[in-house]
């Protein structure tokens, strides 16, 4: 693929690394940033790829077949947007926009514009961790038996002046933790769980002075009445990711993302036929993180195929739903997510 990059912050950098351990089949040919110098310093990177502060310029310089869009969230829709209307395929950050109707344009917008085909990836790469990949294979295979519920926390301590970034201002970020790191929990959860029509939850802001919360804590239900409870938290000091699935024959914790969050892993309980202790088996991943590069990688397969693999605005869609319905909650109107 020849691409541009919007966007070149903490995430913007890892998916340029991760263009550049695909190898020579990508070319990166625009690099877009407000900061010159991030965008030059990212440039520099690709040879012959060209930095500028001018979004639209660089999504419609010649030769771009598609875009990676990793702004403030407030940019995502935005860029996205001009991106399809450029026909260029799109692979944007989550959680895609800063609310639901501005993700329902964009679905909206793609429908028009299918011919010629455009694909439209989201940026959701915790279901390319390989402790996540193997909870997957596992459900699939029948391993857990009929799934329960969902238990999942997720949090890091934010860091000197936090208050003050771009995410603690409700009018760039759309919202505190909940779309933070908690629109990874609500993906991770309907991805084995399936859709929640009722969602619900309370949303405060506990030690960080912001107009937006600092934890969130979610109630999620399926029709068929699965539970996911999630706790999403930019107040727990010591970085923690727990996400644990119960089948009616076996369970499997995830733990850590490798890096500040630890070693991840997989424990595997496997349920006796007369029950008591079960078997367990505990499988740890402690290499680099391929995420980035994977879903990556999955997003050229779907260009090259048309059948979609990872996550969609579809998806992106059902998550803001979720999101919506708990900010609605809180706010004491009601906690439907349909």
């Amino acid at each position: 693929m020849r691409l541009a990059l919007v966007g070149c912050g903490g995430v913007g950098r890892k998916r340029a690394l991760a263009l550049r351990a695909l190898g020579s089949r990508h070319d990166l040919l625009a690099v877009c940033d407000v900061d010159p110098a991030r965008a030059a310093a990212v440039a520099a990177l690709f040879p012959g790829a060209v930095a500028t502060g001018d979004s639209r310029a660089a999504v419609e310089t010649e030769g771009v077949e598609a875009v990676v869009v990793a702004t403030t969230h407030d940019a995502l829709a935005p860029v996205a947007r001009v991106a399809i209307e450029a026909g260029r395929h799109v692979f944007v950050e989550k959680p895609a926009a800063r609310s639901l109707d501005e993700v329902e344009e964009l679905r909206s917008l793609l429908a028009r514009h299918a011919v010629p085909r455009v694909v439209v990836q989201v940026g959701l790469n915790h279901r390319y961790h390989p402790a996540l990949r193997e909870a997957r294979r596992l459900v699939d295979e029948g391993a857990l038996g009929e799934l329960m519920f969902v238990r999942a926390r997720y949090g890091h301590g934010g860091r000197l002046g936090y208050e003050s970034e771009w995410r603690a201002n409700p009018a760039v970020s759309g919202g505190g933790e909940l779309v933070d790191q908690g629109i990874h929990l609500i993906d991770l959860s309907r991805w084995f769980l399936g859709d929640f029509p009722r969602a619900s939850g309370h949303l405060r802001t506990l030690f960080w002075k912001m107009p937006v919360d600092d934890n969130a804590f979610l109630f999620l239900e399926t029709a068929g009445g699965r539970v996911a409870w999630l706790h999403a938290s930019c107040t727990e000091w010591k970085n923690l990711f727990s996400f644990e699935i119960t089948g009616k024959t076996g369970k499997v914790e995830i733990q850590g993302l490798s890096g500040s969050y630890g070693v991840e892993r997989i424990v595997y309980h496997r349920m006796r036929p007369e029950m008591g202790p079960p078997e367990t088996t505990v499988t740890e991943f402690p290499g680099e993180d391929l995420s980035w590069q994977l879903e990556l990688e999955d997003f050229e397969r779907t260009i090259a195929d048309g059948v979609p693999r990872g996550a969609t605005l579809e998806d992106a869609a059902a998550a803001w739903r979720v999101v919506e319905a708990v900010q609605a909650s809180d706010a004491g109107e009601g906690s439907t997510a349909g």
